[in-house]
């Protein structure tokens, strides 16, 4: 049996990738996993009815914690009644503390020597895998677990693969992040009013919820941008997958100007609805790029970003071969994703 922890995905409000991971393993996992959380007084994961992980069994975690934050749970996994394994996502709290909040920054190290301590670990993509190996390598741990890539799904509202559609008139740019500075929105808004400036028509939409520590400077920005655009730049806050779908399928394409990701899920679910991706050259984003339906350019570098929007707005038959590449390439799906972590899980012989 698999228990899959959800201790905060039961209780986040916010739709973050680390949400999205819980509930979709959830989902396709179905009756093969019972969900658990923490509970500090008993000391152990629990699910609704009681029930608790032993011999024989998995406690799958895909979140993100520290032993101090779960009473009890050190001398736990000390003892720990199961095998245990692991969803990771990155490193970027300490990759870039300085626009991370102060609260995941101090866990992390805690979360990563935690890691070092379970039966195995599935890493969201192969950069994220070797940033985690590598860790693990400068940190001195003598047997660390084995570390396997585990592909996400592109099917991110159930919906099915959509064919190249036609985009709207205007164009229609779409970013889809939470606003703070290591998404780089305000990049885009800057190459954005330069090509206005030169004549171009076309509108930039940013989707997303504000991170409350860093996030009211790019508001800022974005609400100057709006008001002397009338209509041109508009943002959508903390929005829904029932607002984000039709966003998507109008879109001629998504903006993804990231300096750090370890998955970089919303271009996978972009690619899923057939609209190609302009993102950062980043390694995740590479392994996304190499089906086809992306085009990246160097992280923070402005005027890159310009000419390359600028060169995928005046080029008509470039962009409609990316939305061809976009809507026929191979993608993952989250039933593939549950099914490949299952079977791994029931053959594991350890290490």
């Amino acid at each position: 049996m698999i228990f899959l922890d959800v201790t905060k995905a039961a209780e986040g409000r916010h739709a973050s990738g680390l949400q999205r991971v819980s509930q979709q393993l959830r989902a396709t996992l179905g009756p093969a996993a019972t969900p658990v959380r923490w509970h500090p007084g008993s000391g152990s994961f629990c699910s609704a009815t009681g029930a608790e992980p032993g011999a024989g069994d998995w406690l799958l975690t895909p979140e993100v914690f520290a032993p101090e934050e779960r009473p009890g749970f050190a001398a736990w996994l000390a003892r720990r009644p199961c095998r245990c394994a692991a969803v990771y996502h990155d490193a970027i709290p300490l990759r870039l503390p300085h626009v991370t909040w102060p609260r995941s920054v101090a866990r992390h190290p805690a979360y990563l020597r935690c890691l070092a301590e379970l039966d195995a670990v599935w890493a969201v993509s192969a950069a994220s895998r070797d940033e985690l190996e590598g860790y693990w390598r400068w940190a001195g741990v003598e047997r660390p677990p084995p570390v396997a890539v585990l592909p996400l799904g592109a099917d991110f509202d159930g919906s099915p693969r959509a064919p190249a559609g036609v985009p709207e008139d205007p164009p229609r740019l779409l970013c889809v992040g939470i606003l703070e500075p290591r998404k780089q929105q305000t990049l885009l808004v800057e190459a954005a009013e330069r090509l206005w400036a030169e004549g171009r028509r076309f509108e930039l939409h940013l989707a997303g919820r504000i991170n409350p520590h860093f996030g009211a400077p790019v508001r800022a920005r974005i609400a100057a941008a709006t008001r002397s655009r009338r209509g041109a730049l508009q943002f959508h806050e903390s929005p829904g997958d029932a607002i984000l779908r039709p966003l998507l399928d109008g879109a001629a394409a998504t903006l993804f100007p990231s300096l750090a990701e370890g998955c970089g899920l919303p271009v996978l679910e972009s690619l899923w609805r057939g609209v190609p991706c302009l993102a950062s050259d980043l390694p995740a984003h590479r392994e996304h790029a190499a089906g086809g339906g992306c085009r990246l350019f160097p992280p923070g570098d402005i005027d890159a970003w310009t000419a390359g929007l600028r060169g995928f707005l005046d080029d008509p038959a470039g962009t409609a071969d990316l939305r061809r590449a976009a809507a026929s390439r191979s993608l993952p799906t989250w039933a593939e994703a549950a099914a490949g972590l299952q079977a791994e899980l029931a053959a594991w012989r350890g290490r």
